[in-house]
């Protein structure tokens, strides 16, 4: 029996594969070639993992970057038959560490169930959550992040901006559909943050540029249009949809009164309702607010975020996030966190104004770079002497396109979706994140105007966790059910 156990074990082992560039790879492609598996519940899925660089060229044939990716292909289905998911994270500047090693990809750091990471050294997991059941997956780094690079003698800059990024991420998806031969394949697309951004400014230049048509789309924490979640002075329209984040993330604290303490959905649509009733309007007049009404409003700030009322007039009744951060649990010593507010850190002393530091960052940017780099050396087989760019060096970031303008990709997905009415669209927010809050993300579709009939293809989805609500392993469980039923609802197979 052991005989047999040892001999069965070699099977089970990764097959690596060093595919050379006469031989395994497309036109164009350096690859590492490995086969592996992962479980999930008592199903085994095989799948192969292309981890290399596709030359990106220019209009001319140039060689313009070699674009790094991690391609998983899901083992005996043709592939017209399965879905193909493109997916990378936002910053700009960021990798796609976030995605890949924390709930799509076959392997996912390993967390406690609330997200914390455990003490160093840091390990990564079988990932029971993959979505290779439904999809094969394209992890893609942008130029400057990740392993990838310009070409020699090519400035970085041409890739760093919103339409210089959008063309060269729309350029590599159209390659890899060709070098894979993939173009028969139902086609995704999952961003998150600048990703979402990214995602829905590709969803019109793939159809306008290469009459690529998509399935579906997954926006995870997104940010669509930047007039509504930028604060600074003039703009007060973020400060009405921010409330609700303050809402949930009071309530998470146990910073609200009882009545509002005693359930969580009744707190935020509640908070809702005011913030575009009462709370707008009181930002709107500006200078026109009487003191009697200015005095009531602040009052009911203080119901709804758990800061004293003293504070929002102090504030004129406009809280920044940062200063939120600092003022919730000010009086316990405690700061909270911007991408997950449930996480709370301790600066140098309790009198400043803004935090310090991120704990809810510092929390996972260990654990999810060494994961990854562990990962790619012990089971892709990469042997890369470049640093790998968790966050590469994009600034300064173009957006010439929008000058004297916000930034406003939701035009962009509505024309998408108007022309091409079967794109379906996930949208997954957080209810603890301040990096994109969920109000916003609603208030952002809401303002896109589609049409009843189109305004159906677009579902929402909440968590009880930040931005990167996977890490929260209740919310790993329900994303995973709600991507699921989102591709069974969209691939049309």
């Amino acid at each position: 029996m052991r005989i047999v156990r040892a001999f069965l074990s070699l099977f089970l082992l990764p097959v690596l594969l060093y595919a050379q560039k006469d031989g395994g790879n497309p036109p164009g492609v350096e690859a590492v070639v490995t086969r592996n598996f992962y479980t999930s519940g008592n199903k085994r899925i095989d799948y192969t993992a292309y981890s290399g660089y596709l030359d990106l060229k220019n209009d001319t044939g140039k060689l313009v970057a070699k674009v790094f990716f991690v391609y998983y292909r899901k083992d005996g289905d043709p592939a017209e038959k399965r879905p193909i998911t493109f997916t990378f994270n936002g910053g700009p500047g960021s990798s796609s560490v976030w995605l890949h090693m924390g709930g799509l990809g076959p392997k996912r750091v390993l967390l406690e169930d609330d997200g914390t990471s455990p003490k160093p050294p840091y390990k990564y997991i079988n990932n029971e959550y993959c979505w290779l059941d439904k999809t094969d997956l394209v992890f893609i780094d942008p130029v400057s992040t990740g392993y990838s690079r310009p070409a020699p003698g090519e400035k970085a800059g041409q890739f760093h901006g919103f339409n210089e990024d959008i063309s060269s991420v729309g350029t590599f998806i159209n390659m890899f559909l060709s070098r894979y031969e993939r173009w028969a394949s139902p086609k995704f697309l999952a961003g998150e943050s600048y990703g979402t951004t990214r995602a829905a400014g590709l969803s019109k230049f793939l159809q306008d540029r290469y009459r690529i048509y998509l399935n579906g789309i997954f926006l995870i924490s997104p940010v669509l249009n930047f007039g509504t979640s930028d604060y600074y002075i003039g703009n007060d329209l973020p400060r009405a949809l921010y409330l609700p984040t303050y809402t949930a993330t009071a309530w998470y604290h146990k910073k609200l009164s009882p009545a509002l303490q005693a359930n969580l959905q009744q707190a935020i649509r509640e908070s809702k309702d005011f913030a575009l009733g009462e709370y707008a309007t009181a930002l709107l007049k500006g200078g026109w607010l009487a003191e009697e009404e200015k005095d009531k409003v602040a009052t009911k700030l203080a119901y709804y975020s758990g800061l004293s009322k003293e504070y929002w007039l102090q504030a004129n009744l406009r809280v920044e996030e940062n200063r939120f951060y600092k003022e919730l649990r000010r009086k316990d010593g405690l700061t909270i966190g911007r991408l997950d507010g449930r996480f709370t850190g301790r600066d140098l002393d309790d009198a400043g104004e803004y935090y310090s530091f991120d704990p809810s960052f510092v929390n996972i940017d260990a654990s999810f770079t060494t994961a990854l780099n562990s990962y790619f050396q012990k089971e892709l087989n990469l042997k890369e002497e470049k640093i790998y760019n968790i966050f590469g060096n994009v600034y300064p970031w173009n957006y010439n396109n929008v000058q004297n303008q916000f930034l406003n990709v939701a035009e962009s997905l509505r024309d998408a979706i108007s022309k091409n009415p079967h794109l379906k669209v996930y949208v997954g927010c957080g209810y603890y994140d301040f990096a994109t809050p969920f109000f916003i993300a609603q208030y952002d579709v809401e303002h896109m105007f589609l049409r009843p009939e189109l305004r159906k293809n677009v579902v929402f989805h909440f968590y009880e966790s930040g931005h990167m609500y996977y890490i929260h392993k209740p919310s790993l469980v329900q994303f995973k059910k709600d991507v699921d039923a989102f591709f069974d609802s969209s691939s049309n197979l």
